[in-house]
Protein backbone atom coordinates (compact mmCIF):
# COMPACT_ATOMS: atom_id res chain seq x y z
CA UNK A 1 0.00 0.00 0.00
CA UNK A 2 1.11 3.53 -0.74
CA UNK A 3 0.90 6.77 1.29
CA UNK A 4 -0.72 9.36 0.33
CA UNK A 5 1.13 13.29 0.67
CA UNK A 6 2.60 15.68 3.30
CA UNK A 7 1.46 19.31 2.58
CA UNK A 8 3.10 22.10 4.88
CA UNK A 9 2.33 25.57 4.85
CA UNK A 10 4.55 28.49 7.14
CA UNK A 11 3.88 32.31 7.71
CA UNK A 12 6.78 33.54 9.57
CA UNK A 13 8.13 36.75 8.78
CA UNK A 14 11.01 36.23 11.41
CA UNK A 15 11.95 33.25 9.86
CA UNK A 16 13.69 31.74 6.93
CA UNK A 17 10.37 29.53 5.72
CA UNK A 18 11.92 27.95 2.78
CA UNK A 19 14.32 26.00 5.47
CA UNK A 20 11.77 25.74 7.98
CA UNK A 21 9.87 24.12 5.13
CA UNK A 22 12.18 21.97 3.85
CA UNK A 23 12.47 19.94 7.21
CA UNK A 24 9.41 19.70 7.69
CA UNK A 25 8.75 18.20 4.55
CA UNK A 26 11.88 15.25 5.77
CA UNK A 27 9.36 14.69 9.08
CA UNK A 28 6.77 14.27 6.48
CA UNK A 29 8.82 12.19 3.85
CA UNK A 30 6.96 8.76 4.76
CA UNK A 31 3.88 10.12 3.21
CA UNK A 32 5.58 10.23 -0.10
CA UNK A 33 8.54 9.80 -2.11
CA UNK A 34 8.06 10.42 -5.67
CA UNK A 35 8.74 14.26 -5.81
CA UNK A 36 9.07 17.30 -3.63
CA UNK A 37 8.38 20.72 -3.61
CA UNK A 38 8.53 24.07 -2.50
CA UNK A 39 6.89 27.61 -3.29
CA UNK A 40 7.39 30.97 -1.22
CA UNK A 41 6.13 34.27 -1.57
CA UNK A 42 7.56 38.06 -0.85
CA UNK A 43 4.40 39.95 -1.40
CA UNK A 44 5.52 40.65 -4.60
CA UNK A 45 5.62 37.18 -6.56
CA UNK A 46 4.97 33.16 -6.51
CA UNK A 47 8.37 31.05 -7.24
CA UNK A 48 8.25 27.35 -6.69
CA UNK A 49 11.41 24.78 -6.79
CA UNK A 50 10.00 21.47 -7.43
CA UNK A 51 11.36 18.16 -8.85
CA UNK A 52 11.69 14.48 -8.75
CA UNK A 53 13.23 12.82 -5.65
CA UNK A 54 12.70 12.43 -2.12
CA UNK A 55 13.51 16.09 0.06
CA UNK A 56 16.87 16.01 0.42
CA UNK A 57 17.70 14.87 -3.21
CA UNK A 58 15.79 17.77 -4.73
CA UNK A 59 16.88 20.43 -2.73
CA UNK A 60 20.45 21.70 -1.53
CA UNK A 61 21.40 25.24 0.38
CA UNK A 62 21.79 26.67 -3.97
CA UNK A 63 18.15 26.02 -4.35
CA UNK A 64 16.92 27.13 -0.94
CA UNK A 65 18.60 30.41 -0.61
CA UNK A 66 16.60 31.10 -4.27
CA UNK A 67 13.37 30.66 -2.10
CA UNK A 68 12.81 34.01 -0.33
CA UNK A 69 9.94 35.54 1.16
CA UNK A 70 7.61 35.11 4.55
CA UNK A 71 5.35 32.47 3.20
CA UNK A 72 5.79 29.18 2.11
CA UNK A 73 3.76 25.99 0.82
CA UNK A 74 5.76 22.79 0.42
CA UNK A 75 4.46 19.08 -0.96
CA UNK A 76 6.09 15.43 -0.89
CA UNK A 77 4.31 13.97 -3.38
CA UNK A 78 2.81 9.95 -3.26
CA UNK A 79 0.21 9.94 -7.30
CA UNK A 80 -3.14 9.24 -6.51
CA UNK A 81 -4.37 11.31 -9.25
CA UNK A 82 -1.85 11.50 -12.71
CA UNK A 83 1.19 9.65 -12.79
CA UNK A 84 4.83 10.04 -11.63
CA UNK A 85 6.17 12.06 -13.52
CA UNK A 86 7.95 15.99 -13.48
CA UNK A 87 5.10 17.75 -15.00
CA UNK A 88 2.65 16.52 -11.91
CA UNK A 89 5.28 17.76 -8.95
CA UNK A 90 3.86 19.98 -6.35
CA UNK A 91 3.47 22.72 -5.30
CA UNK A 92 1.88 24.18 -8.58
CA UNK A 93 1.25 28.00 -9.61
CA UNK A 94 -1.92 28.65 -11.43
CA UNK A 95 -3.46 31.98 -12.65
CA UNK A 96 -2.20 35.16 -13.42
CA UNK A 97 -1.01 38.16 -10.61
CA UNK A 98 -2.60 39.50 -8.75
CA UNK A 99 -4.95 36.09 -8.84
CA UNK A 100 -2.67 33.27 -9.09
CA UNK A 101 -2.19 31.04 -6.08
CA UNK A 102 -0.06 27.95 -4.98
CA UNK A 103 -1.37 24.72 -4.16
CA UNK A 104 -0.74 21.83 -2.44
CA UNK A 105 -2.92 18.92 -2.04
CA UNK A 106 -3.09 15.59 0.08
CA UNK A 107 -6.11 13.62 -1.27
CA UNK A 108 -8.43 12.55 -4.14
CA UNK A 109 -11.32 14.27 -5.93
CA UNK A 110 -14.07 11.73 -7.27
CA UNK A 111 -15.23 14.54 -9.47
CA UNK A 112 -12.42 15.48 -10.70
CA UNK A 113 -12.73 14.37 -14.68
CA UNK A 114 -16.15 16.34 -14.55
CA UNK A 115 -14.85 19.02 -13.35
CA UNK A 116 -12.13 18.70 -15.80
CA UNK A 117 -14.18 18.88 -18.48
CA UNK A 118 -16.41 21.87 -17.76
CA UNK A 119 -13.54 23.71 -16.82
CA UNK A 120 -12.08 23.37 -19.86
CA UNK A 121 -15.26 24.10 -21.67
CA UNK A 122 -14.85 27.69 -19.88
CA UNK A 123 -11.62 28.38 -21.38
CA UNK A 124 -9.11 27.13 -18.64
CA UNK A 125 -6.33 25.08 -19.49
CA UNK A 126 -4.31 22.51 -17.77
CA UNK A 127 -0.39 21.87 -17.66
CA UNK A 128 -0.54 18.66 -15.36
CA UNK A 129 -3.00 16.02 -15.46
CA UNK A 130 -3.45 16.27 -11.19
CA UNK A 131 -6.57 16.50 -9.76
CA UNK A 132 -4.84 19.72 -7.39
CA UNK A 133 -4.48 21.91 -10.86
CA UNK A 134 -8.35 21.12 -11.36
CA UNK A 135 -9.49 22.37 -6.97
CA UNK A 136 -6.64 25.57 -8.26
CA UNK A 137 -8.63 26.36 -11.52
CA UNK A 138 -12.48 25.86 -9.78
CA UNK A 139 -10.84 28.16 -7.09
CA UNK A 140 -10.22 30.70 -9.88
CA UNK A 141 -13.16 30.16 -11.86
CA UNK A 142 -15.38 31.55 -8.46
CA UNK A 143 -17.38 34.74 -9.29
CA UNK A 144 -16.49 35.65 -5.45
CA UNK A 145 -14.17 38.85 -4.97
CA UNK A 146 -12.20 37.34 -1.32
CA UNK A 147 -10.36 34.69 -1.31
CA UNK A 148 -12.19 32.82 1.50
CA UNK A 149 -15.37 32.93 -0.82
CA UNK A 150 -13.48 31.52 -3.77
CA UNK A 151 -12.24 28.48 -1.40
CA UNK A 152 -15.69 27.87 0.44
CA UNK A 153 -17.61 28.06 -3.67
CA UNK A 154 -14.74 25.18 -4.77
CA UNK A 155 -15.29 23.24 -1.27
CA UNK A 156 -18.97 23.08 -2.30
CA UNK A 157 -17.85 21.76 -5.89
CA UNK A 158 -15.32 19.24 -4.56
CA UNK A 159 -16.27 15.77 -3.84
CA UNK A 160 -13.71 13.54 -2.35
CA UNK A 161 -10.65 14.39 0.12
CA UNK A 162 -9.19 17.01 0.37
CA UNK A 163 -6.48 18.69 2.68
CA UNK A 164 -4.96 21.72 1.28
CA UNK A 165 -2.40 24.22 1.58
CA UNK A 166 -2.85 27.31 -0.46
CA UNK A 167 -0.98 31.10 -0.83
CA UNK A 168 -1.22 34.38 -2.05
CA UNK A 169 0.57 36.90 -2.23
CA UNK A 170 -0.12 37.66 1.14
CA UNK A 171 -1.72 35.27 2.81
CA UNK A 172 -1.64 31.38 3.46
CA UNK A 173 -4.56 29.26 3.73
CA UNK A 174 -5.08 25.91 5.20
CA UNK A 175 -8.55 24.14 4.30
CA UNK A 176 -9.70 20.16 5.17
CA UNK A 177 -12.53 18.66 3.32
CA UNK A 178 -16.16 18.57 5.20
CA UNK A 179 -15.64 14.81 5.68
CA UNK A 180 -12.13 15.19 7.33
CA UNK A 181 -10.51 12.29 5.29
CA UNK A 182 -6.71 12.90 6.09
CA UNK A 183 -5.48 15.29 8.54
CA UNK A 184 -4.28 18.72 8.88
CA UNK A 185 -3.34 20.62 12.12
CA UNK A 186 -1.82 24.07 12.94
CA UNK A 187 0.87 25.19 15.14
CA UNK A 188 2.90 28.32 15.82
CA UNK A 189 6.81 29.10 15.79
CA UNK A 190 8.73 32.51 16.95
CA UNK A 191 4.73 34.52 16.43
CA UNK A 192 3.90 32.86 12.70
CA UNK A 193 2.01 29.70 12.17
CA UNK A 194 2.17 26.67 10.36
CA UNK A 195 0.09 24.24 8.69
CA UNK A 196 0.99 20.39 8.55
CA UNK A 197 -0.18 16.67 7.56
CA UNK A 198 0.92 15.63 10.70
CA UNK A 199 1.98 17.25 14.29
CA UNK A 200 4.95 15.51 13.85
CA UNK A 201 6.22 17.92 11.51
CA UNK A 202 4.99 20.76 14.23
CA UNK A 203 7.51 19.37 16.43
CA UNK A 204 10.40 18.30 14.06
CA UNK A 205 10.72 22.33 13.35
CA UNK A 206 10.80 22.75 16.80
CA UNK A 207 7.00 24.48 16.24
CA UNK A 208 4.26 24.58 19.12
CA UNK A 209 1.26 22.50 18.00
CA UNK A 210 -1.99 24.51 18.57
CA UNK A 211 -5.35 22.46 17.51
CA UNK A 212 -5.92 20.13 14.13
CA UNK A 213 -8.21 22.03 11.35
CA UNK A 214 -11.62 20.97 11.87
CA UNK A 215 -13.34 19.04 8.75
CA UNK A 216 -14.89 21.90 6.50
CA UNK A 217 -12.72 24.23 8.16
CA UNK A 218 -10.59 27.17 6.25
CA UNK A 219 -8.15 28.66 8.31
CA UNK A 220 -7.09 32.20 6.64
CA UNK A 221 -3.31 33.82 8.33
CA UNK A 222 -2.42 37.29 7.23
CA UNK A 223 -0.23 39.83 8.55
CA UNK A 224 -3.29 40.26 10.86
CA UNK A 225 -3.55 36.72 12.46
CA UNK A 226 -5.43 33.46 12.05
CA UNK A 227 -9.29 33.85 11.25
CA UNK A 228 -11.35 30.42 10.83
CA UNK A 229 -14.12 30.16 8.97
CA UNK A 230 -16.05 26.40 9.48
CA UNK A 231 -19.06 25.05 8.13
CA UNK A 232 -20.71 22.47 9.96
CA UNK A 233 -19.55 18.70 9.09
CA UNK A 234 -22.76 16.67 8.76
CA UNK A 235 -20.87 13.35 8.70
CA UNK A 236 -17.20 12.76 9.32
CA UNK A 237 -14.79 10.11 7.45
CA UNK A 238 -10.97 9.82 8.59
CA UNK A 239 -9.26 7.50 6.86
CA UNK A 240 -8.12 4.68 10.19
CA UNK A 241 -5.15 4.07 7.79
CA UNK A 242 -4.01 7.09 9.17
CA UNK A 243 -3.88 4.92 12.55
CA UNK A 244 -2.73 1.78 11.45
CA UNK A 245 0.05 2.23 8.82
CA UNK A 246 0.25 6.24 6.96
CA UNK A 247 1.04 8.48 9.86
CA UNK A 248 4.31 8.73 11.95
CA UNK A 249 4.15 6.82 15.35
CA UNK A 250 5.07 9.62 17.07
CA UNK A 251 2.32 12.07 15.77
CA UNK A 252 -1.11 12.75 17.23
CA UNK A 253 -4.24 12.58 15.31
CA UNK A 254 -7.81 13.48 17.70
CA UNK A 255 -5.27 13.99 20.58
CA UNK A 256 -4.59 9.95 20.29
CA UNK A 257 -0.70 9.11 19.83
CA UNK A 258 -0.39 6.57 16.91
CA UNK A 259 2.02 4.57 18.88
CA UNK A 260 -0.20 4.69 22.10
CA UNK A 261 -3.26 2.96 19.39
CA UNK A 262 -1.08 0.87 17.39
CA UNK A 263 0.42 -0.80 20.78
CA UNK A 264 -2.89 -1.71 21.65
CA UNK A 265 -3.81 -2.67 18.55
CA UNK A 266 -1.57 -5.41 19.23
CA UNK A 267 -3.03 -6.11 22.59
CA UNK A 268 -6.06 -6.21 20.79
CA UNK A 269 -4.48 -9.27 18.24
CA UNK A 270 -3.35 -11.19 21.20
CA UNK A 271 -6.66 -11.40 22.88
CA UNK A 272 -8.00 -12.19 19.89
CA UNK A 273 -5.55 -14.71 18.64
CA UNK A 274 -3.68 -15.81 21.33
CA UNK A 275 -1.59 -19.10 20.58
CA UNK A 276 1.73 -20.73 21.83
CA UNK A 277 5.19 -19.60 20.62
CA UNK A 278 8.23 -18.57 21.13
CA UNK A 279 9.19 -15.02 20.41
CA UNK A 280 6.98 -11.91 19.02
CA UNK A 281 8.29 -9.14 15.95
CA UNK A 282 6.97 -6.46 14.98
CA UNK A 283 7.54 -6.33 10.59
CA UNK A 284 9.44 -3.22 10.99
CA UNK A 285 9.39 -0.16 11.03
CA UNK A 286 5.34 0.20 10.89
CA UNK A 287 4.37 -2.97 12.94
CA UNK A 288 6.99 -2.27 15.65
CA UNK A 289 4.72 -0.79 18.31
CA UNK A 290 1.70 -3.16 17.22
CA UNK A 291 4.75 -5.94 18.09
CA UNK A 292 5.35 -4.67 21.48
CA UNK A 293 1.67 -4.34 22.40
CA UNK A 294 1.09 -8.64 21.04
CA UNK A 295 4.11 -9.14 23.58
CA UNK A 296 2.68 -7.18 26.70
CA UNK A 297 -0.79 -8.59 26.26
CA UNK A 298 0.66 -11.86 25.47
CA UNK A 299 3.88 -12.64 27.55
CA UNK A 300 5.94 -13.71 24.60
CA UNK A 301 9.41 -12.76 24.63
CA UNK A 302 9.51 -9.84 21.74
CA UNK A 303 13.07 -9.76 19.92
CA UNK A 304 14.12 -9.11 16.44
CA UNK A 305 13.45 -11.71 13.31
CA UNK A 306 14.63 -8.90 10.55
CA UNK A 307 16.44 -6.04 10.01
CA UNK A 308 15.35 -3.09 7.37
CA UNK A 309 17.24 -1.60 5.19
CA UNK A 310 15.65 1.63 5.54
CA UNK A 311 17.33 3.12 1.81
CA UNK A 312 15.73 0.32 -0.14
CA UNK A 313 13.67 2.44 -3.08
CA UNK A 314 15.86 6.26 -2.66
CA UNK A 315 17.87 5.53 -5.09
CA UNK A 316 17.18 6.41 -9.19
CA UNK A 317 19.70 2.93 -9.93
CA UNK A 318 17.41 0.49 -11.14
CA UNK A 319 18.84 -2.92 -10.17
CA UNK A 320 19.86 -5.90 -12.64
CA UNK A 321 17.49 -8.59 -13.09
CA UNK A 322 19.65 -10.70 -10.58
CA UNK A 323 19.20 -7.64 -7.86
CA UNK A 324 15.70 -7.74 -8.67
CA UNK A 325 14.98 -11.65 -8.19
CA UNK A 326 16.05 -11.40 -4.45
CA UNK A 327 12.38 -9.63 -4.04
CA UNK A 328 12.10 -8.92 -0.08
CA UNK A 329 15.88 -9.43 0.44
CA UNK A 330 16.33 -6.25 -0.61
CA UNK A 331 14.11 -4.77 2.16
CA UNK A 332 14.61 -7.01 5.16
CA UNK A 333 17.46 -9.19 6.04
CA UNK A 334 16.49 -12.17 8.79
CA UNK A 335 18.70 -13.13 12.30
CA UNK A 336 18.93 -16.93 11.45
CA UNK A 337 20.59 -16.90 15.04
CA UNK A 338 17.52 -15.35 16.75
CA UNK A 339 15.02 -17.56 14.35
CA UNK A 340 16.39 -21.32 14.64
CA UNK A 341 13.77 -23.52 15.78
CA UNK A 342 11.41 -20.35 17.18
CA UNK A 343 8.17 -20.53 16.82
CA UNK A 344 7.47 -17.11 15.96
CA UNK A 345 4.68 -14.39 16.19
CA UNK A 346 4.85 -11.43 13.16
CA UNK A 347 2.63 -8.70 13.56
CA UNK A 348 1.84 -6.77 10.57
CA UNK A 349 0.05 -3.91 9.70
CA UNK A 350 -1.96 -5.29 6.61
CA UNK A 351 -2.09 -7.74 3.50
CA UNK A 352 -3.30 -5.94 0.49
CA UNK A 353 -2.32 -7.12 -2.89
CA UNK A 354 -0.89 -10.92 -0.93
CA UNK A 355 2.62 -9.94 -2.55
CA UNK A 356 4.76 -9.25 -0.18
CA UNK A 357 3.90 -11.69 3.02
CA UNK A 358 4.33 -14.75 1.21
CA UNK A 359 8.08 -13.65 0.67
CA UNK A 360 8.65 -12.81 4.32
CA UNK A 361 7.19 -16.16 5.45
CA UNK A 362 9.26 -18.30 3.00
CA UNK A 363 12.41 -15.68 4.18
CA UNK A 364 11.56 -16.53 8.19
CA UNK A 365 11.14 -20.23 7.26
CA UNK A 366 14.63 -20.49 5.59
CA UNK A 367 16.13 -18.53 8.29
CA UNK A 368 15.37 -21.24 10.53
CA UNK A 369 11.92 -20.53 12.24
CA UNK A 370 10.04 -23.76 12.96
CA UNK A 371 6.44 -21.67 12.80
CA UNK A 372 5.41 -18.69 11.97
CA UNK A 373 1.82 -17.49 12.49
CA UNK A 374 0.91 -14.12 11.16
CA UNK A 375 -1.02 -11.41 12.74
CA UNK A 376 -2.37 -8.32 10.92
CA UNK A 377 -3.49 -4.90 13.02
CA UNK A 378 -5.92 -3.94 9.66
CA UNK A 379 -8.82 -6.62 9.13
CA UNK A 380 -9.04 -7.93 5.49
CA UNK A 381 -9.45 -5.39 2.86
CA UNK A 382 -11.73 -6.23 0.54
CA UNK A 383 -12.62 -2.92 -0.93
CA UNK A 384 -10.62 -0.61 -3.10
CA UNK A 385 -9.94 3.20 -1.62
CA UNK A 386 -11.01 6.40 -3.90
CA UNK A 387 -10.15 8.68 -1.69
CA UNK A 388 -6.50 9.27 -2.06
CA UNK A 389 -4.86 5.84 -1.01
CA UNK A 390 -3.41 4.01 -3.95
CA UNK A 391 -3.61 0.47 -2.78
CA UNK A 392 -4.90 -1.29 -5.39
CA UNK A 393 -8.39 -2.08 -7.17
CA UNK A 394 -10.53 -4.78 -6.36
CA UNK A 395 -9.98 -7.72 -8.35
CA UNK A 396 -5.88 -7.27 -6.92
CA UNK A 397 -7.11 -7.28 -3.41
CA UNK A 398 -5.92 -10.84 -1.77
CA UNK A 399 -9.50 -10.78 0.62
CA UNK A 400 -11.96 -9.98 -2.08
CA UNK A 401 -10.67 -12.85 -3.62
CA UNK A 402 -9.65 -15.50 -1.17
CA UNK A 403 -11.04 -16.64 2.19
CA UNK A 404 -8.92 -16.47 5.28
CA UNK A 405 -8.11 -20.21 5.27
CA UNK A 406 -7.03 -19.61 1.68
CA UNK A 407 -4.77 -16.31 2.42
CA UNK A 408 -3.55 -18.43 5.43
CA UNK A 409 -2.62 -21.29 2.99
CA UNK A 410 -1.70 -19.11 -0.12
CA UNK A 411 1.05 -17.14 2.33
CA UNK A 412 2.37 -20.02 3.82
CA UNK A 413 1.84 -19.26 8.11
CA UNK A 414 0.99 -21.57 10.42
CA UNK A 415 -1.98 -19.80 11.35
CA UNK A 416 -3.49 -16.08 10.44
CA UNK A 417 -5.13 -13.68 12.51
CA UNK A 418 -6.67 -10.38 11.80
CA UNK A 419 -7.63 -7.56 13.99
CA UNK A 420 -12.11 -7.23 13.77
CA UNK A 421 -12.96 -3.62 13.52
CA UNK A 422 -14.09 -3.65 16.29
CA UNK A 423 -10.81 -4.51 18.17
CA UNK A 424 -9.43 -1.90 16.13
CA UNK A 425 -11.66 0.49 16.99
CA UNK A 426 -11.55 -0.36 20.76
CA UNK A 427 -7.42 0.03 19.75
CA UNK A 428 -7.88 3.47 18.09
CA UNK A 429 -10.02 4.44 21.17
CA UNK A 430 -12.27 7.17 19.42
CA UNK A 431 -15.76 6.96 18.24
CA UNK A 432 -16.82 4.58 15.49
CA UNK A 433 -18.69 7.08 13.58
CA UNK A 434 -16.03 9.63 12.79
CA UNK A 435 -14.34 7.08 10.84
CA UNK A 436 -13.80 6.45 6.87
CA UNK A 437 -14.10 2.03 7.20
CA UNK A 438 -14.81 1.39 3.68
CA UNK A 439 -11.95 -0.42 2.57
CA UNK A 440 -13.39 -3.00 5.40
CA UNK A 441 -16.85 -2.95 4.65
CA UNK A 442 -18.12 -1.33 1.36
CA UNK A 443 -19.77 1.44 2.63
CA UNK A 444 -18.42 4.42 1.39
CA UNK A 445 -19.07 8.03 2.90
CA UNK A 446 -19.94 9.32 -0.34
CA UNK A 447 -20.86 7.15 -4.03
CA UNK A 448 -17.99 6.67 -5.87
CA UNK A 449 -17.85 4.32 -9.35
CA UNK A 450 -15.91 1.21 -8.48
CA UNK A 451 -13.35 1.18 -11.14
CA UNK A 452 -12.27 4.62 -10.65
CA UNK A 453 -8.71 4.96 -12.21
CA UNK A 454 -6.23 7.58 -11.35
CA UNK A 455 -4.87 8.28 -14.57
CA UNK A 456 -8.50 9.17 -15.39
CA UNK A 457 -7.03 13.00 -16.35
CA UNK A 458 -3.90 12.10 -17.82
CA UNK A 459 -6.06 9.78 -20.25
CA UNK A 460 -8.68 12.51 -21.21
CA UNK A 461 -5.57 15.21 -22.02
CA UNK A 462 -4.75 12.58 -24.45
CA UNK A 463 -7.93 12.63 -26.36
CA UNK A 464 -7.45 15.85 -26.38
CA UNK A 465 -11.44 16.74 -25.89
CA UNK A 466 -10.38 18.74 -22.61
CA UNK A 467 -8.26 21.15 -23.99
CA UNK A 468 -5.44 19.98 -21.86
CA UNK A 469 -1.99 21.81 -22.82
CA UNK A 470 0.94 19.27 -21.90
CA UNK A 471 4.49 20.67 -21.33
Amino acid sequence: MHECCGVFGVYAPNEDVARLTFFALFALQHRGQESAGIATTNGKRLQVYAKMGLVSQVFNEDSLSQLTGDIAIGHNRYSTAGSSKVTNVQPIIVGKRPNSIAIAHNGNIINAEHLYKELSDQGYTFHTSTDTEVIANLILSSPEKDWVDKIRYAMHRLQGAFSLVIMTDHALFGVRDPLGVRPLCLGTINGGWVIASESCAVDHIGASFIREIEPGEIVAITENGVESYREEARKRALCIFEYIYFARPDSAINGRLLYSARQAMGAGLAEEYPVDADLVMGVPDSATSAGVGYSIKSGIPLGEGLIKNRYVGRTFIEPDQRIRDLGVKLKFNPLPQMLKGKRLVVVDDSIVRGTTTPQVVRLLKRAGAKEVHMRICAPPIRYPCFLGVDMASHWELIAAQKTISEIRDFIGADSLGYLSVEGLIKAVALPKDIFCLACFTGEYPMPVQLEMDKLALEAASKRGHLGIKQR
